[in-house]
């Protein structure tokens, strides 16, 4: 069943414009998975998201090519085995009928099937924990139909076969280790598994303290067999130990502090993209710090950013805590990307399942399945710690449907039980508990039903992504329709019109990229990029003094941006404020040494002022960071020229041409500096290419009539 729903929505959703177009996370994945099929197994920093879903597509792309079809196939197929996987737990902790209700309730919940057939860890992380729970659920004592543990199981004495069983728990208890061990590489935050899962093993008291031992030794032993390759390979490139990934203090930081509300606010707003995070998380740390800083020490400022934030104002994060724990337990998919709501208009399983099949509907069953088995508490208190602190882990960072989909697998178990229990509680007329639990299973309902968050926004959100992901393709005008379409859903989104305006001045509409940028900034004025895009296409209408004010006002909220210091120095050079551009190009070069744009805009301002040597040094050094860069030799060359080293500007030339053979200006400069070496038969060669090239070149003409003057005065001598 799980497999064909799957497939039927795999099918349908090819001929949606996200089949093939990847926004967000997914993009960033299918790019490191090519990095890793093209041979870049080992990478070269510290892991900053999760490395086992890109390292899995990168696998499938040195096997079968880059095919997302065969990735969703595949996708469909781990999706439906996680459905067996949770059934078979589910028949071995309460029953049979239990087992079948457990797998199937999975198979056909439809934020499963959404995020089976994403290009994102989610399938993973679902597997990985239904995996766990299989392998848990052959740990933990099996009932009775009268719900105990047989009274002749427990007094026998040990027999080969019970010594077997052991054994096999041994094995167990690595494959569990092996099991955690892998989810912790898709979602950092299971880590909270492998504390409870540690600690039930020792306070088992069913087996003898040896036994706990070597039970914790072999979980342990499986655990290092996936984390310690991880760990010592972000050591090589990190200089520093990371279990995983190097991203906590950031993420830690978006979930607690003065501004944030329960879900993903990026650190510079507009710049949620994956390509942006570790970057403006290092950025504005080594502001603050004032130096270059680790990836170790990175995360630990944020962490420091977030604790200030909760010892300073407790009853601001008590409230903000609040508000993240009812996120976690409401019916609503926060989105972060792209929709379940968007995708259910291509699909037929995710809009028929959709409303039955959600969030707000198993939270409530899943408590009348603790309540029927509370009974067996005890037996089942790993589940109950499991639950728990996952959904305080999640609480403790901030809120997305997809970091709080592991939950599901544990809240179906609980929701099996209860459809398992349907029929004695039909027959009876009776639940444990009776008004009390009614009183709470309607309060829960209320709860997680209760609207926290706009179907109309997350698929604004949606438009407004997959608007992004076209236009970096260049498909300006689709771009378009989709945020035209994500302004129709909501009018007061403000990150839609500076995408918008971003599409419109590509297109060469500027007027209406100003009215787009405008808009953005009526609705958010703290609102960087849209100050930052503003002043560019200010900067192309010439009204150089209103794009040096929000270059200015951008650099007030995201300050340390190398981009937005650059782009303040042209225009100040542009309004003749020569030393002002000097002064913001220096601090872009501070902030980044290799900063390549920078140093060649200072070298070429410096050479403008007359600053001739100290232009050399700085283009030399820009030339050897880019040195495919053809506009950077030429302008070496020119300035090389200027300070009379003809040789020297010769050479530049020269590469510059090998890079750009069609660069008149080169030809003709390359010209003037032979012509000065007095190599006149090579500079009219070069100055008689430069008007094969462009007729009519006036420069190359008088250097040309020069030249050829010149060399028939030498001829006469």
């Amino acid at each position: 069943m799980a497999l064909a729903v799957r497939l039927v929505h795999v099918w349908q959703m090819r001929a949606s414009p996200y089949f093939s177009t990847l926004l967000g996370d997914a993009h960033g994945y299918d790019e490191w998975a090519r990095q890793i099929a093209g041979g870049d197994w080992i990478g070269h920093d510290v892991f900053y998201q999760a490395p086992l879903y890109p390292y899995l597509l990168g696998v499938i792309y040195a096997v079968a090519g880059r095919s997302l079809l065969l990735v969703r196939l595949l996708q469909a197929a781990i999706g439906s085995a996680s459905c067996v996987l949770l059934g078979m737990a589910a028949a071995r902790l309460f029953s049979r009928t239990a087992g079948l209700a457990a797998g199937l309730m999975l198979a056909l919940y439809a934020p499963a099937i959404f995020f089976d057939g994403l290009l994102q860890k989610s399938v993973l992380d679902v597997f990985l924990v239904c995996l766990a729970l299989w392998l848990i659920s052959g740990i933990i004592p099996r009932l009775t139909a009268e719900g105990a543990e047989p009274a002749e199981k427990r007094k026998r004495k040990p027999t080969v076969a019970l010594r077997a069983q052991r054994s096999l728990r041994l094995d167990v208890f690595f494959g569990l280790g092996l099991a955690l061990g892998g989810l912790s590489l898709t979602r950092e935050n299971a880590l909270v598994f492998v504390v409870v899962i540690a600690i039930w093993t020792l306070a088992r008291t069913r087996d003898a303290l040896g036994a706990r031992i070597r039970q914790l030794g072999l979980f342990a032993a499986g655990l290092a067999l996936v984390l310690v390759p991880v760990a010592t390979r972000n050591s090589l490139v990190g200089g520093g130990f990371y279990i995983t990934t190097s991203q906590f203090g950031p993420n830690f930081y978006i979930g607690n502090h003065p501004g944030a509300d329960g879900t993903y606010q990026s650190l510079r707003p507009g710049r949620g993209a994956p390509e942006y995070e570790r970057q403006d998380a290092t950025e504005l740390a080594e502001h603050a710090r004032g130096r270059r800083l680790t990836p170790a020490q990175v995360s630990s400022y944020w962490t420091e950013q977030a604790l200030d934030f909760i010892t300073g104002r407790p009853a601001a994060w008590l409230a903000l805590m609040t508000r993240k724990t009812a996120l976690v337990w409401n019916a609503t998919e926060m989105v972060d990307t792209e929709s379940q709501e968007s995708h259910a208009e291509w699909s037929w399983p995710l809009k028929l399942l959709g409303p039955v099949g959600h969030f707000g509907v198993l939270v409530p069953l899943a408590l009348l399945g603790v309540i029927v088995t509370w009974r067996d508490r005890s037996r089942l208190l790993v589940l109950h710690a499991l639950l728990v602190t996952y959904a305080a882990s999640v609480v403790a960072f901030y809120v997305f449907g997809r970091y709080r989909y592991p939950l599901v697998p544990l809240l179906l178990l609980f929701a099996a039980a209860a459809v398992a229990d349907a029929p004695v509680i039909a027959r009876t007329r009776r639940v444990p508990g009776s008004s009390a639990t009614i009183v709470a299973l309607v309060a829960v309902m209320v709860f997680t039903n209760w609207p926290m968050a706009s179907a109309a926004m997350m698929r604004a959100v949606t438009e407004n992504n997959l608007g992004i992901a076209l236009q970096g393709e260049k498909r300006l005008d689709d771009a378009m329709a989709h945020y035209t379409r994500a302004i129709a859903l909501r009018d007061d989104y403000a990150p839609v019109y500076s995408n918008m305006g971003t599409a419109l001045r590509a297109s060469g509409r500027l007027d209406e990229a100003v009215a787009a940028y405008e808009r953005a900034l009526a609705l958010q004025s703290d609102f960087p990029d849209a100050h930052y895009n503003l002043a560019n296409a200010l900067l192309e209408r010439g009204r150089t003094d209103q794009a040096i004010e929000h270059f200015q006002i951008a650099l007030r909220t995201i300050p340390g941006s190398v981009e937005t210091h650059t782009n303040l120095a042209g225009a100040l050079a542009e309004g003749q404020k020569f030393d002002d551009a000097v002064k913001e190009l220096r601090i872009a070069l501070e902030l980044d040494p290799n900063a390549v744009q920078a140093e060649h805009n200072l070298g070429t301002l410096l050479a403008g002022m007359g600053r001739t040597g100290e232009a050399i040094d700085r283009l030399t050094h820009a030339a050897q960071l880019a040195p495919a860069d053809a506009g950077l030799h030429y302008d070496l060359g020119s300035t090389l020229l200027q300070a009379q080293r003809f040789d020297a500007a010769a050479a530049e030339f020269r590469t510059a041409l090998r890079l750009a053979p069609d660069s008149v200006e080169a030809h003709n400069n390359l010209g003037i500096a032979l012509g000065s070496l007095g190599k006149l038969d090579e500079a009219i060669d070069q100055f008689r290419q430069a008007l094969k090239i462009q007729p009519g070149f006036a420069d190359a003409e008088k250097n040309l009539a020069m030249t050829m003057d010149a060399r028939r005065r030498v001829q006469k001598k």
